[in-house]
């Protein structure tokens, strides 16, 4: 049975040849996805030497602590007003430098008198202060963002202040989820003594749309292998790029989907990994000519399902596009953790942040069960225990997934 590390290589490996299109956007509906591209700055950034608060604008002489105010200038609306030792210009934050002068005193720093400027006692100006200049960020034709950064709100300012409307980036993946099992039905029906509501498909829509992708709810299939070659093929002849089923991969007498897989050309890369929860996954690929599509197969219990996704599917999706996950932190255990076996187990946990210590503190939050859907939905972290580990005491540090 494969260990977690060599199943998620294998995934993020088969994930890394599906074909990347490229589309354009405009900006605002680039955000989330990868640039294709790399940005350059068509101009200086900043494009002129602008004051960076609210002050005065100087020619700077150490001997000299008044001066007469003599002009204005606001952000937009510049005036070279000529300037020196003894004169200073108002300015506003935003508002162009003079070419004379080298210097902005911060309003509160003087007193104001008509039009007398005055340092107050004890203020020290030191040449070139409260002044960015031109190009300090970024000099015309540098580049701004490189092909593979994700667009974030936080960098979409810059694609903007390089005069980008529309980007070039990366299309996004298309996932298929199916349920599968005799027991489900829709959540809008309300479950008899033997039948439950198809939770899992929500769950995995949800992260999926998270992340930016774009999943298509297949729907519910039951137990019945000519059903499920009617959905397998049905998938196989679409444009979705993977599948990912729910439930149906285990050893149980209908447990039809690994056979449905093979009957249906889709090589077997691996079935089962050395985890707790989410053992029974299947992964495989099928090839029909330059057409490469994926197929997972994930446990119907819904937090192995979840825990699965998390923690091979999101950054094998991370990877592909190139970007740097954020997902794990080094945590500060509160309570001991224990196991009895080999397998790496992610246990559902809850994490926090101590601003004092400035450290992460995590602690086991529900019991085990990978039924325990009400478990999940109180947890914020998944707390990693190495596969050749059985024992945790608090104080450990550990290894927390934030979901």
């Amino acid at each position: 049975m494969l260990n977690y590390l060599d199943a998620l290589r294998l995934i993020e490996n088969e994930f890394q040849l599906l074909p990347k299109n490229i589309i354009e956007v405009t900006l605002l509906d680039a955000i989330g996805l990868t640039l294709a591209e790399n940005i350059y700055a068509d101009v200086d950034l900043p494009a002129f030497n602008y004051s960076s608060m609210d002050g005065f604008v100087i020619k700077l002489s150490d001997e000299i602590k008044e001066w007469n105010i003599t002009g204005e200038i606001s952000a937009g609306n510049f005036k070279e007003y000529p300037i020196d030792s003894f004169s200073a210009i108002r300015i506003m934050t935003g508002g162009r430098i003079p070419s004379d002068a080298d210097t902005v005193i911060p309003i509160e720093d003087v007193i104001e008198s008509g039009n007398n400027l005055t340092l107050r006692n004890e203020v020290i100006i030191k040449q070139f202060q409260n002044i960015r200049y031109k190009g300090e960020d970024l000099k015309a034709g540098s580049a701004a963002l490189t092909s593979g950064t994700l667009i974030t709100p936080h960098n979409v300012s810059l694609a903007a202040a390089c005069g980008k409307t529309k980007l070039n980036v990366y299309q996004k993946l298309t996932f298929g989820i199916l349920a599968t099992g005799d027991e489900l039905i829709d959540i809008s029906e309300t479950p008899g003594e033997d039948k439950v509501r198809s939770s899992n498909p929500y769950s995995l829509l949800a992260v999926i749309n998270e992340m930016k992708q774009l999943p298509v709810n297949l729907g519910i299939v039951k137990d019945r292998k000519e059903l499920l070659h009617n959905a397998v093929s049905s998938f196989l002849n679409s444009e979705l790029d993977v599948l990912m089923t729910s439930g149906g991969v285990s050893v149980g007498k209908y447990d039809y989907l690994k056979d449905v897989f093979k009957e249906s050309g889709i090589e077997t890369i691996f079935w089962r990994v050395n985890i707790q929860p989410g053992k029974p996954l299947f992964f495989g690929k099928y090839v029909n000519g330059n057409k490469i599509k994926l197929v997972l197969g994930l446990p119907g219990n819904p937090v192995s399902s979840f825990v699965n996704f998390t923690v091979f599917i999101k950054p094998a999706i991370q990877k592909y596009y190139g970007y740097e996950s954020f997902d794990y932190y080094p945590a500060v255990l509160e309570s001991s953790l224990k196991k009895n076996d080999s397998k790496r187990q992610f246990v559902r946990g809850k994490m926090r942040y101590d601003s004092n210590s400035k450290k992460y503190f995590a602690i086991e939050s529900s019991t085990r069960s990978s039924g325990n859907l009400a478990g999940l939905g109180k947890a914020n972290c998944l707390i990693v225990i190495p596969e050749d580990i059985t024992s945790l005491n608090a104080g450990d540090l550990v290894e927390c997934i934030r979901i």
